[in-house]
């Protein structure tokens, strides 16, 4: 299959100053508008961009909603990524979660499974209002945490019409035990007592206690090591906050969306890192299978962030445009 043409030119490049990596970050082609919009989740706003297709697109058209991983916001290398899919014909709505980004909500930097999952539902709901959207062709697109959260959205909500999950976190019991291998018992010790102490804050009305995202390793933090630091830094934007409340330590490894795989019915691609250190891949994997006919697996030599950037983002970006093209046509020619 033919890589599909580079819609803006990029040079990518580490600037210490700016504690980021971006390639043209802003620039959207010429054929793409993207608009700011809001909606309301849970009595908080939620932000995001809305990219619209060619005036020459048919209406109503498909539209993908996206939104990052764990602490990521809609500025970290997925625009790249939303203008893709726009420049084929598709509506983007990406949006930042509750607490995080753009988003209302505090106290910052909060990351709450349910409420995330909310959000997601909130953000399906605005995009099947919106002029010029089909709502019977919503895409769900997600990555890292939010790979998870497509899936199981999308087993709570039979109406989704594809999703597309790359290097997703499926298992977290699995994560945890892999941090577990990597750090040892006494992080993991250290890392429940900075939950705990969060937890407590909360429940008497304090501001949370935070930790680092990402941190190397040897500290209490939700992703350590160079890789994690490293790919982080490749992606995040100008006054990216690297923090965390900790109360996340006590719900991540308890959610699986693995579980809802069965109860997935439409088209799904599923993109796996075999060199992932953060998430199981193998649990991408056994998703998959769990899915039979209706899942498509595609496993890449890579790491967890080396997805976002460069040929691998060429790769999957390819894929992700071939995959939605593909599901998002044939649900409107089982319409018609």
């Amino acid at each position: 299959m033919k890589l599909l043409p580079t819609i803006a030119s990029r040079t990518y490049r580490l600037d210490p100053e700016r504690s980021g990596l971006h390639a043209g970050e802003g620039a959207i082609p010429a054929p793409c508008r993207r608009r700011d919009v809001a909606f309301q989740s849970g009595g908080v706003t939620c932000r995001g961009w809305l990219f619209e297709p060619r005036d020459d697109v048919p209406r109503p058209a498909p539209c993908i909603v996206m939104a990052h991983g764990l602490g990521g916001n809609r500025e970290c290398a997925l625009a790249p990524y939303a203008q893709r899919f726009a420049a084929a014909g598709f509506y983007v709505l990406l949006f930042d979660y509750r607490h995080i980004g753009a988003s209302d909500g505090d106290p910052r930097q909060l990351i709450l499974i349910d409420r995330q999952l909310d959000d997601w539902a909130a953000a399906i709901a605005f995009a099947r209002g919106l002029a010029g959207v089909d709502p019977a062709r919503i895409g769900l697109w997600g990555t890292s945490l939010s790979g998870g959260h497509v899936l199981t959205t999308a087993a709570r909500d039979p109406s989704v019409a594809a999703i597309s999950a790359q290097c997703p976190m499926l298992n977290g019991t699995a994560s945890s035990r892999m941090l577990r291998r990597r750090a040892g018992v006494g992080m993991i010790a250290r890392i429940l007592c900075a939950a705990l102490l969060d937890k407590a804050r909360s429940l008497i009305g304090l501001s949370p206690n935070y930790v680092p995202l990402v941190a190397p390793a040897g500290h209490v933090a939700a992703m350590q090591g160079s890789e994690a630091c490293e790919g982080m830094q490749a992606i995040v934007p100008k006054g990216w906050r690297n923090q965390v409340a900790a109360r996340l330590f006590l719900s991540m490894p308890h959610y699986r969306p693995i579980r809802y795989a069965k109860a997935v019915k439409c088209p799904t691609l599923i993109i796996a890192c075999k060199r992932d250190n953060l998430v199981s891949s193998q649990a991408a994997i056994a998703a998959a299978e769990h899915m039979g006919d209706r899942a498509r697996l595609i496993i890449l030599p890579i790491g967890h962030f080396d997805i976002y950037l460069g040929e691998w983002f060429e790769q999957s970006s390819m894929e992700q445009v071939a995959f939605f093209e593909q599901a998002l046509r044939a649900k409107e020619e089982m319409r018609a």
